[in-house]
């Protein structure tokens, strides 16, 4: 079985629970406070990982790390998950790290992230794994890590035969050229407004903008619509796909990224690719239910659980 191989950036996660977020100038106090694993390609690995889990499946995660506490976190979170590392060390930096505030009421975030040694993955890091990324049955990407080496990775899967998915997240411009090396793409609302120009508040004005999104090269667009599901399109059919709800909603930090290691999960083992959606959703509705990024990651047997109801 080929592996799965992501490329991303790993940050520590400072989660602070609070009523209400703080304005300039001002100090609250806060309900918890939790350091954990995050970032988005590392929950992506951590999440398709446990996704795999009993399956013989792998998965890779190229990034860098600095020489840290936080790194030491980083391989741990990876060992327990049974991810594959593959790290270049950057004793220059530090290993990144992110503020998470989580809303009390909702369980809604907003998030600053300083990506430290991750910040400077580079062409040449990607260049030294051209092989591993060669040799797998998907690839994925982000745009945490800077673009020219997520551009070159896929560059480099593109060539090689090899499905490519990129999650366009955090919100950047791309242009054509780089979204037509993209098999998938999987923005969510507000990054497909901000890669297309049209809202998508709706599952009508989604499909819009999943055209936009063909219309400038890609393979399919996946849009995730939170509470909504998600939709997928391409040149030859729409579907929509609900939520796949697993209980009260405790923290939707991690969603997205569960959904883009559990689609990739099922893409890799030859699902059709609507069934892909559902298993993602599936995934994303599980760990929903869960505090934390990468902790909340669900294993196989739950998704396939949550599957088996219907």
């Amino acid at each position: 079985m080929k592996p799965i191989v992501i490329l991303g950036i790993f940050v520590a996660d400072t989660a602070y629970r609070a009523e209400r977020q703080p304005k300039m100038g001002e100090t609250i106090l806060g309900t918890s406070f939790v350091l954990g694993p995050g970032g988005k390609g590392s929950n992506q690995a951590v999440a398709a990982a446990m996704a795999q889990s009993g399956t013989g499946g792998r998965t890779h995660f190229i990034t860098r790390l600095g020489k840290d506490a936080f790194a030491d976190i980083a391989r741990a979170t990876w060992a327990k998950a049974d991810v594959q590392p593959e790290v270049t060390e950057d004793a220059e930096s530090y290993t990144g790290a992110a503020y998470i505030f989580i809303e009390n009421a909702t369980g809604n975030n907003a998030i600053i992230v300083a990506p430290g040694a991750a910040g400077r993955v580079s062409v040449d890091d990607v260049d030294a794994r051209r092989d591993l990324i060669e040799g797998a049955s998907t690839f994925v990407t982000q745009l945490e890590q800077p673009i020219p080496a997520a551009r070159r990775a896929l560059e480099i899967a593109r060539a090689a035969g090899v499905r490519t998915i990129l999650n366009p997240a955090p919100a950047a411009p791309l242009d054509d050229a780089m979204l037509a090396l993209c098999d998938f793409v999987t923005p969510n609302e507000s990054e497909a407004e901000a890669l297309t120009g049209l809202p998508v508040t709706t599952i009508e004005e989604a499909e819009r903008a999943a055209d936009a999104l063909l219309a400038r090269g890609v393979g399919a667009a996946v849009i995730t619509l939170g509470g909504n599901g998600a939709l997928y399109r391409d040149r030859t059919r729409s579907v929509h796909v609900p939520v796949i709800s697993s209980g009260p909603v405790v923290e939707t930090t991690g969603a997205g990224d569960a959904f883009n290691g559990g689609f990739a999960v099922a893409l890799s083992e030859g699902m059709d690719v609507v069934d892909a959606v559902r298993f993602g959703c599936a995934t994303a509705g599980i760990s929903v239910t869960r505090p934390g990024t990468a902790p909340a990651m669900p294993s196989r047997a739950e998704i396939d659980a949550r599957l088996a109801q219907g």
